[in-house]
């Protein structure tokens, strides 16, 4: 209120002033031209311009924010998220009557008077003077609308809104100035649907679309004519007049709207006496904006997605070019998410863990050859709510994206990563190693990539059980899990190689760093993702090409235009023959190994266990050749309690393995995601034996199973491999350089790697060496003979 004498006119200064700013006003509405600056009436206040002739005239039709629509790969929506709950709609969308209401409260000469209507406005600064305060507007719609423009533009600055609704002379003649622009530049019909879709009509509805299905669960074109005059009368004060909370005021709104359309003959006295006897009929629908309203349990990849549309680069070029991009919304994202192995993995994830369990499962599903995730799921559900068990950490993913701060350690998952290092430096399948249950390894001989030792001091490794002691191949180490056979492998294979093929596949920790050049890396004493790992895993099935994982296929903003996309990244991480040998490998595992309660009957697949020390992380990664997924149980909270004497979904474990938990997980969720699914087949090879006596009892604690014969890898440990061979072969100079041919290998030579005793003289590659002969119990046998000089062979298919 202003300042008023203690007889209450105003003082001769003040009515000078306002009179001047009446006159100075009037005269802009009438010639429509460029004022000069006039601190005394406001045009200077902070907020206004400072030159009239400065204003922008790029006012048409600003961006509006809009909902940011989730779709998964076949179209049907996962969620909605939306920094403003609106939906624009053109004006053939919006009923008739609802466009006669608005104009009839609002403006009923919008259609008779230019961007100025010069009798509400002098009509309006002549009570304004007389108040000695901005009184009345006298605003047509079209200044209206620009006010509404100011007010989008400024979105959550409330300093920038309070300023874009200031009362002010100054503020007045920017809208002046921006109406005479949009009235020269659209039309009368184009300026409504403008103002239809960018006014606020409460309860966080933005736009006439979103008011129509907010309070009454209906589409703007279906409006009638008692719900249109309500939504028109909430435009003055949208929260005074909330029919949601005071029906009252709302209803005497309504039929304010009523009688003003029966006196400008928007509509007839009989429709508008009939409508003002129906109640508000409200039908509300409460907002549902965000990744909790997901279908499917998809809460948490629909997060992926959007934390990828917030920090990949393809979507701008700074972080608040891409929040300004979210926020403006409007964006039809197309997912890769399988809504068959979504299901499948959401009622995986809870088949055998419980909400509100004291550890969690995370499933997540991988396309080999494609890097398309297919499906994210956990057993705690997506939400704020800690007393419903609702949680917004991400299991499945890294720490950038949503996930825990490191992730989980791996445990056994890791041993394949080293077989393939292993098998890509030229170590056979059938070296062996016989030790005891536990050895003493010396951490000098392990080097990182830098040459450089990983340790100085002893590293004392020990398989799980006692009884698992004597001489391993790789093929039972693998599916019995030795430890020791490991640790003895990736010293030959080397730690660096083993850390750059995980590299290669992709594989980083959880917290996004790499991986440590720890010997340990082996055994999966590294944190790392269930995403990260699926999609390691899914390089075995697609023959030793790896592909980065990805999520989105296709976006379209507001105008349907398409918008670049983050594309998989393929590149080959090993050669074919190596990732065959390791599918035939993985095969028992869930055969007759670690996996056998995992194992698939209806066609080829193959996986690995992993528990951790303490049993505080239990795994179950596996594939076949077009789906790979992980498995991870353990505690999500507090201080990562060990699974020891622990009921989980209502099932007593006194130990947690990666068998006997994740594994029927595992099963459920591929069973689920592969229905109707192509039978498709690894492709066959024959993967050489070691001479192997390695004990098989288990006493029910170890991975897979809980009963008392621990099924080992019962095949046969020939030290020969089941091949005719041909003449020469063994003894013979036909390869050159000492050496002998092998099947696969090349003339350089390559030994067979296993003899039925002694020591045999061969060459790999065309360099001699001597390998030992296959003696049972003996260190290091068999090694060469497995690859050579980048064939892609070494030994033919069965």
């Amino acid at each position: 209120m202003a300042n008023k004498r203690s007889g209450g006119g105003l003082t001769g200064s003040q009515q000078a002033a306002k009179f001047l700013g009446v006159s100075v006003l009037a005269g802009a509405v009438l010639a429509g031209i460029a004022l000069p600056v006039a601190g005394g009436i406001g045009l200077a206040a902070k907020g206004t311009v400072e030159s009239f002739d400065e204003i922008p005239i790029d006012f048409k039709r600003p961006p509006l924010s809009q909902k940011n629509q989730i779709l998964d790969s076949e179209g049907n929506l996962i969620a909605t998220d939306y920094y403003r709950d609106r939906t624009v709609v053109s004006l053939e969308k919006i009923a008739p009557v609802m466009r006669k209401a608005l104009v009839a409260i609002e403006d009923s000469r919008f259609y008779e008077h230019g961007a100025i209507d010069l009798k509400s406005v002098l009509r309006a600064l002549n009570k304004n003077a007389q108040e000695g305060e901005v009184a009345q507007g006298g605003s047509t719609l079209t200044q209206q609308y620009v006010k509404n423009v100011f007010v989008e533009q400024a979105g959550d600055d409330q300093e920038k809104v309070a300023e874009a609704v200031q009362q002010t002379i100054g503020r007045k003649i920017q809208e002046l100035k921006y109406a005479i622009k949009v009235e020269e530049e659209l039309t009368k019909d184009q300026i409504l649907e403008n103002y239809l879709n960018i006014t606020f009509f409460g309860q966080q509805a933005y736009g006439i679309e979103a008011a129509a299905r907010r309070y009454f669960s209906k589409n703007a074109a279906d409006l009638e004519l008692h719900e249109a005059a309500l939504l028109a009368g909430l435009v003055q004060s949208p929260s005074y007049y909330d029919p949601v909370n005071y029906p009252d005021r709302a209803v005497e709104r309504r039929n304010i709207v009523l009688n003003r359309m029966a006196e400008t003959g928007a509509a007839s006295e009989e429709d508008v006496a009939a409508a003002k006897e129906k109640e508000l009929g409200l039908k509300v629908s409460k907002p549902r904006s965000g990744c909790i309203t997901a279908v499917d349990k998809a809460g948490f990849f629909c997060d992926y997605v959007r934390r990828i549309i917030l920090s990949d680069p393809v979507f701008g070029k700074t972080e608040d070019e891409r929040k300004e991009r979210w926020k403006r919304g409007g964006l039809t994202i197309r997912t890769t998410l399988s809504p068959k192995a979504q299901k499948a993995a959401a009622e995986a994830a809870t088949s055998l863990v419980h909400e509100d369990d004291p550890v969690a499962a995370s499933v997540v599903q991988v396309e080999p050859g494609t890097g398309k995730i297919l499906s994210m799921a956990q057993s705690r559900p997506y939400g704020l709510d800690q007393n419903q068990n609702q949680t917004l950490l991400n299991l499945a993913v890294d720490n950038a994206m949503g996930g825990s701060s490191h992730g989980f350690q791996v445990g056994s998952t890791f041993k394949p990563i080293t077989a393939a290092a292993a098998l890509e430096k030229g170590i056979s399948p059938s070296f062996t190693y016989k030790s005891d249950w536990k050895a003493i390894f010396d951490k000098e001989d392990y080097k990182t990539c830098e040459g450089k030792p990983s340790g100085y001091d002893d590293w004392p490794v020990q398989n799980e059980l006692k009884s698992e002691k004597g001489t391993w191949d790789m093929t039972s180490a693998l599916g019995m899990s030795i430890n020791t056979y490991f640790a003895e492998l990736e010293r030959k294979a080397g730690l660096c190689e083993t850390l750059t093929m995980a590299e290669k596949m992709g594989i980083e920790r959880g917290d996004n760093k790499p991986l440590g050049a720890n010997a340990s890396v082996t055994l999966g004493g590294e944190e790392i993702s269930p995403l990260s790992m699926a999609a390691a895993y899914t390089t075995f099935a697609n023959r030793g090409v790896y592909c980065s994982p990805v999520a989105i296929e296709k976006v379209t903003d507001a105008n349907g235009d398409k918008l670049p996309v983050p594309r998989t990244t393929c590149k080959r991480a090993m050669s074919p023959h190596t990732a065959d040998s390791i599918n035939e490998m993985l095969k028992g595992v869930v055969e007759d190994g670690t996996g056998e309660r995992a194992g698939l009957s209806d066609r080829d697949n193959a996986g690995k266990t992993g528990t951790t020390n303490d049993r505080k992380d239990a795994w179950f990664v596996g594939y076949t050749p077009n789906l790979s997924t992980a498995v991870w149980v353990g505690d999500d909270v507090g201080e990562r309690d060990g699974m020891y004497d622990i009921t989980i979904g209502g099932t007593f474990y006194a130990k947690v393995c990666g068998g006997c938990l994740p594994g029927p997980i595992w099963k459920t969720a591929m069973t689920g995601a592969l229905q109707g699914e192509p039978v498709e087949s690894f492709n066959d090879v024959h993967v050489p034996r070691g001479d192997t006596d390695g004990e098989k009892e288990r006493d029910g604690d170890r991975e897979g199973s809980e009963d008392d014969g621990k099924p080992g890898d019962r095949r046969p440990g020939d030290s020969l491999p089941d091949i005719t061979l041909p003449p020469g072969v063994i003894g013979g100079n036909d390869g050159g350089d000492d050496g002998a041919t092998t099947m696969g290998g090349d003339s350089g030579g390559t030994t067979l790697g296993g003899t039925l005793g002694g020591t045999i003289v061969g060459t790999t590659g065309g360099t001699t060496g001597t390998t030992d002969g296959g003696r049972p119990g003996g260190n290091g046998n068999g090694n060469s003979g497995w690859t050579a000089q980048g064939q892609d062979g070494g030994w033919g298919p069965r």
